[in-house]
């Protein structure tokens, strides 16, 4: 199975390494206070052998040791302010960098990304990432750090007392961590598996809270109840076989202290017997043989955590794999859009390679124009428009606005020229001032005030009881599909771009709703060139032009009245279809 731990740790150390100044005052303390720990009990050796041996001068002498114990642990405290207050600050701007890195990827995929990943996953992926920073770099340099600068100072030490004491140490130091690390790595596939498995509960969770009232209308609680305890009882396998895993290790390690404890005891023995060993190196030897324990048992576990945290940066990493979709050329220009015509020249597109939706489209649509899309679902309207919008890229052909390639533009600028008002407006959990203002953002309160009065959604904002500072709930639930049609009118209002898009934009209007918005549509569109997508043919009369689309081609062309002319047309069948409810 492919990981991508490299590019996750890759990523990490991209951002880490922006704060030179601060890595260097993190790692340099991190390495003192890590030494001034085994600096400490060589003094102790000597402070016990005086006690064991005293001379004439022993009063002096621990007088002297004692001065430099007090310096050293005044120094081992100081270094370790240092690199926590350090550290600290190091960390946390990693941390929001790393989140602004995730935010900003993730916005750059494509419309097609959005639609096949569930919201709450993704979610949980940027919070697993920067949290799977955190843990790694406390990990780093509070542990690996930690125990390699202590580990080779205490085998440096144990070598001077006795060549075959500092062998063994060497002998078995190499043992336990390439035990552990081998093992941290064999158990790498198991943690990523539990990762998917917790991923797979929050995806569920985040599905069904969405869709809480499709689950309750169709009856679905039971079904959707037993799906999730399946997934949690999948997650809480993978979770008990990850702990007892750590578990068996566990006891491997502590077979492995047994016999360190042992043999370094036997070697003590064996030393002072032969007069090679003083009481101050007994204190010594097994001062850094706890201090080893206590480092070693800790790589163990550290270094499993260090491979978990990087299973559970995993899918965010795959994220980070995955090319966008959608991207500008290298050098893209912005679009200057003036006049706004726009032209489709042999334009093809495949839906999953295999369903083709448009072929070799033609269109062209004059400056100011106004043209509606008139057709069967599917047929093809609302992919002209996310075309447009360079929501997909063509398949072959080209899409120009005022002559220029919107391939060869920059889509920040493109976006720029162009306002949409889909058919169901999703809205911030935000107030209404702050959504309406979405649209341009040094817009003043009276111009988003103005938009609304336009869009007339003025009126029913006036009734609530914040007015403008009213929060609309999450996705606009608080609000009806009319308003929330309406606040994106006022929204594409205050924007006042030079292309207009109107994706069903009366579609959630009742009748006296959509009477009242008709006149300020027709300000809306005003020096502006127009698309609507529109199943209700009564607000494509007074267009320029209605283009009539089947199977992704152009059957029909015309103003509403020459169309209702051709008897036989599809517009014609559709209008007498739809007439007798319209207001027309």
């Amino acid at each position: 199975m492919k990981t991508h731990t490299k590019l996750a740790l890759k990523i990490y150390w991209q951002h880490a390494k922006r704060y030179r100044l601060l890595l260097f005052i993190v790692f340099f303390s991190a390495v003192g206070a890590a030494l001034t720990g085994v600096v400490i009990p060589l003094y102790l050796k000597k402070f016990v052998d005086i006690l064991a041996s005293p001379g004439a001068d022993a009063s002096s002498r621990i007088t002297s040791i004692l001065t430099l114990f007090a310096v050293w642990l005044v120094a081992q405290w100081a270094l370790w302010r240092i690199n926590t207050f350090s550290f600290a600050y190091w960390q946390t701007k990693i941390v929001s960098d790393l989140f602004n890195t995730c935010y900003q990827y993730l916005h750059r995929h494509s419309y097609s990304f959005f639609n096949n990943t569930f919201v709450g996953s993704l979610v949980k992926k940027v919070q697993w990432f920067s949290r799977g920073f955190e843990n790694i770099s406390a990990t780093i340099v509070w542990n690996f750090l930690h125990m390699a600068v202590q580990l080779v100072f205490i085998v440096a030490v144990l070598f001077g007392v006795n060549t075959v004491l500092g062998l063994g140490m060497i002998v078995w130091l190499i043992v336990f961590l390439v035990v552990a690390w081998i093992f941290s790595l064999y158990k790498l596939k198991f943690d990523i598996k539990r990762s998917e498995s917790q991923t797979a509960v929050s995806r569920h969770l985040a599905d069904t809270i969405t869709n809480h009232n499709t689950v309750r209308l169709f009856g679905g609680f039971g079904k959707e109840k037993r799906r999730f305890w399946q997934l949690t009882q999948e997650y809480s396998k993978r979770n008990i076989f990850s702990w007892n895993l750590n578990n068996y290790f566990e006891m491997a390690q502590g077979v492995l202290v047994v016999l360190l404890e042992f043999g370094s005891l036997f070697m003590a023995a064996y030393l002072w017997k032969r007069g090679q060993f003083t009481v101050g190196d007994f204190v010594l030897l097994q001062t850094f043989v706890w201090t080893i324990f206590d480092r070693t048992w800790e790589f163990g576990r550290n270094v499993r955590h260090f491979y978990q945290d990087l299973a559970d940066a995993e899918e965010m990493s795959q994220i980070f794999d995955t090319p966008h979709d959608i991207q500008d050329k290298p050098g893209a220009k912005d679009l200057k859009a003036r006049e706004g015509k726009i032209e489709f020249a042999d334009v093809t597109f495949n839906y999953h390679e295999t369903r083709k939706v448009l072929d070799k489209f033609n269109l062209v649509i004059n400056s100011r124009e106004r043209v509606g899309l008139v057709g069967q679902s599917g047929a093809g309207k609302t992919t002209i428009v996310g075309l447009l919008l360079r929501l997909f890229d063509v398949g072959s052909g080209k899409i120009l606005i005022d002559g220029q390639n919107i391939a060869d533009v920059t889509q920040e600028s493109l976006r720029r020229a162009t306002s949409m008002v889909p058919q169901d407006p999703i809205l911030f959990h935000r107030t209404l001032m702050e959504n309406i203002r979405y649209g341009r953002a040094d817009a003043s309160d009276a111009e988003v005030m103005k938009a609304a009065k336009l869009a007339h959604c003025h009126e029913f904002i006036s009734d609530l009881p914040d007015k403008y500072d009213t929060y609309v709930g999450e996705r606009g639930v608080k609000l009806s599909g009319g308003e929330r049609q309406r606040v994106a009118i006022a929204r594409a209002i205050l924007r006042d771009a030079p292309i207009l898009v109107l994706d069903e934009a009366t579609s959630s209007l009742d009748s006296e709703s959509e009477k009242l918005i008709q006149e300020a549509m027709l300000n809306l569109m005003k020096d502006k060139t127009v698309i609507i997508i529109a199943h209700r043919l009564s607000t494509l009369a007074r267009l320029d032009r209605i283009v009539v689309i089947e199977e992704g081609g152009i059957i029909e062309e015309g103003s509403h009245e020459s169309l209702l002319k051709n008897q036989q047309g599809i517009y014609n069948k559709l209008w007498n279809l739809q007439a007798g409810g319209f207001i027309v």
